[in-house]
């Protein structure tokens, strides 16, 4: 229970941190650029979720929390599970003509799965999606119009139940609280008929408060088919659900220094929403479906295939609208495994280290100028042993990239680093005596 209390202590003092950073110009629309794609086992794997064990969490298939006793520990039950996780980002943006870098860092998630029989729990706290991007927009005489900034985004707090169907069939049933704010800001630069610059500018700021409800529902079937070869087949489905938003928009004359960026608003108005009928509004999050495959021998390797779909063309937003972006559905393949020379080897450790790697391919949804924003990563991870029970600290490095420098737009390449513990402990041990 001390460990316990601990933990829900550490989830306290950090989860104002939890708001994943991104530096993505993509981040400008919708929500913003969807994050989580699992933990860093998972990333590392390209992103498969379809694979799940005793001794660690996954947050991506609700079902993944329940399961049968461990043999291996006096038919005791699964041990208790504790994940936290983090990323740092570099990535270069390539234009037409030009090119910067920037990087992020950021807590990615925090959670715990529970054994409680043939059910299983979990919770815990992970971001959904991240904005963070500053742009800017030149008149075709070279000289500056438009500057555009937005920072924010959303989390979700989540409590999940599985259950051991049968030996073979496990479900599982995830609630998320959503919860965040997005502000975007835009600045109008003026200039005289000289064309000197202006010392008075517009500025304009949208903030949206975000929160609502969603659900995610989870299946997952193994079978052994023979001694040393299993078969595993997991499915996901997320309804879409309106999170609601409220919305605050106000105008300000403000003198800008362009070397600092340093911004003095002179006076600032607030619009009255309620009159247009956008102080409140819904926005759509799309639904999600998941399903995937794979064949492996416990304990030693593993390789999978997963199929993602997102109905991206469900979402709309009313307080924002961007006449050159729309969306499509989206959809996401992964391919991905792992491999342990012999996970039982305690005197040679890097016998018992976890080697996984993976690669996928993504269509955001994301349509910019007619442009479909794509996504390609490559992923390399290991998993180093810790502690008693299996525990692991997990290492994985992706390289990819995303989006086009057609049409004008950008070209991000990215490398994500990213570093995890999977903690694993047995809160009630059953004492034996002869």
């Amino acid at each position: 229970m001390k460990k316990f209390l601990a933990v829900i202590a550490l989830f306290i003092s950090i989860s104002t941190l939890a708001q994943q950073g991104s530096s993505s110009p993509y981040s400008f629309y919708g929500i913003g650029s969807l994050k989580f794609k699992g933990t860093v086992e998972n990333q590392s794997m390209g992103g498969i979720s379809v694979f799940n064990d005793s001794i660690h969490v996954n947050l991506r298939n609700p079902a993944g929390y329940a399961g049968q006793n461990l043999k291996s520990f006096n038919d005791e039950g699964r041990p208790i599970k504790y994940t936290v996780g983090g990323s740092q980002s570099q990535i270069n943006l390539k234009g037409v003509s030009a090119s910067e870098s920037s990087s992020t860092s950021s807590l990615d998630y925090l959670a715990i799965a529970i054994p409680l029989g043939k059910f299983g729990a979990g919770f815990g706290l992970l971001p959904y999606s991240s904005v963070g991007y500053k742009l800017q927009s030149f008149s075709s005489e070279e000289t500056l119009e438009y500057k555009y900034r937005g920072e924010g985004g959303i989390n979700k707090v989540f409590l999940g139940l599985g259950y051991q169907l049968s030996n073979n069939i496990r479900i599982g049933v995830d609630a998320s609280y959503n919860f965040g704010n997005i502000t975007n800001t835009n600045i109008a630069f003026g200039y005289n008929e000289q064309g000197e610059f202006l010392q008075y500018h517009t500025r304009e700021v949208n903030r949206s408060d975000l929160g609502g409800i969603s659900y995610n529902f989870g299946i997952i079937y193994t079978k052994l088919l023979k001694s040393n070869l299993q078969f595993t087949a997991s499915g996901s489905y997320a309804p879409s659900t309106n999170l609601k938003s409220k919305n605050q928009r106000n105008f300000s004359t403000v003198v800008v220094n362009l070397d600092t960026e340093q911004e003095v608003a002179l006076n600032t108005i607030d619009v009255d929403l309620s009159e247009i009928g956008l102080e409140t509004t819904d926005l759509k999050i799309p639904s999600k479906t998941s399903i995937g495959f794979g064949f492996g021998t416990p304990r030693k390797w593993f390789a999978g295939v997963d199929y993602t779909f997102l109905k991206a063309s469900q979402f709309s937003n009313r307080l924002i609208v961007v006449d050159n972006s729309t969306y499509e559905d989206a959809s996401t393949i992964s391919v991905g495994g792992f491999y342990i020379p012999e996970f039982d080897s305690f005197n040679k450790y890097w016998k018992r280290i976890v080697y996984r790697t993976g690669i996928r391919f993504e269509n955001t949804g994301l349509k910019v100028n007619n442009q479909v924003i794509k996504e390609f990563g490559i992923s390399f991870g290991v998993g180093l042993p810790v502690g008693r029970i299996f525990s692991n600290a997990n290492i994985g490095l992706e390289l990819g990239k995303r989006g086009t420098t057609n049409a004008n737009l950008v070209e991000e390449n990215f490398v994500n680093f990213q570093l995890s513990l999977s903690l694993n402990d047995r809160w009630f041990e059953k004492l034996r005596f002869n």
